[in-house]
């Protein structure tokens, strides 16, 4: 899994695998879901960040077992 934050354009971007993105849908406003060729997703991105996130430039990470 992969978490940019671009700054300039505002954006939050979640890679979940590293394969090609055949779809992509703004399935909420601001809100836009990448899928694989299989439908299955893939990615996320979040635009205008900095007014939907508390921080997009910090990122906490936490494994539960």
């Amino acid at each position: 899994m992969k978490v940019t934050y671009d700054s300039e354009v505002d954006i939050l971007r979640i890679l979940f695998r590293d394969v090609p993105i055949e779809e992509s849908d703004e399935n909420k406003p601001g809100v836009i879901l990448d899928y694989d060729r299989d439908g299955n997703v893939v990615g996320l991105e979040i635009l205008n960040a900095s007014r939907r996130v508390e921080n997009p430039r910090g990122v906490e990470y936490a494994v539960t077992a």
